[in-house]
């Protein structure tokens, strides 16, 4: 029988909406959409590139917190709310993984949660080790 444990980041939406930050479910893990809020903050508004780091330091807790770390993750979602952002989010994008190369993939949305909210993104990792 396959073991699962819900990971919380104790956002407000969590049990408001009834989903966890992230699923482990033996060596899978699944990270929700994420975005650069603290609390109840939006960090960084107006900056794309700030933002995207936040985001992967926010996963980077996650998976430690689940034996995991960001050198595990296997594939990225990446939601923009203007694709002209893109080269800043690809920028801290491969500042952190240039080694580990997930699989990735970036797309335009007409809007997310918080007009201050410029990415989210969504994660997928596999123990390995």
């Amino acid at each position: 029988m396959k073991k699962r444990e819900n990971i919380s980041s104790g956002a407000i939406w969590e049990d408001k909406v009834g989903y966890s930050r992230a699923v482990k479910v033996d060596d899978l893990i699944e990270i929700s959409g994420t975005t650069a809020v603290n609390g109840s903050e939006v960090v960084a508004v107006g900056d794309p590139y700030e933002q995207t780091k936040f985001i992967i330091e926010m996963f980077s807790s996650i998976l430690e917190e689940a034996g995991s770390s960001l050198k595990d993750i296997i594939r990225v979602r990446i939601y923009v709310r203007e694709i002209t952002d893109w080269e800043k989010v690809g920028k801290a994008f491969f500042e952190y993984f240039k080694n580990i190369r997930p699989a990735a993939t970036l797309v335009e949305v007409s809007s997310l949660i918080d007009p201050q909210l410029l990415v989210e993104m969504e994660a997928t990792a596999i123990i390995t080790e």
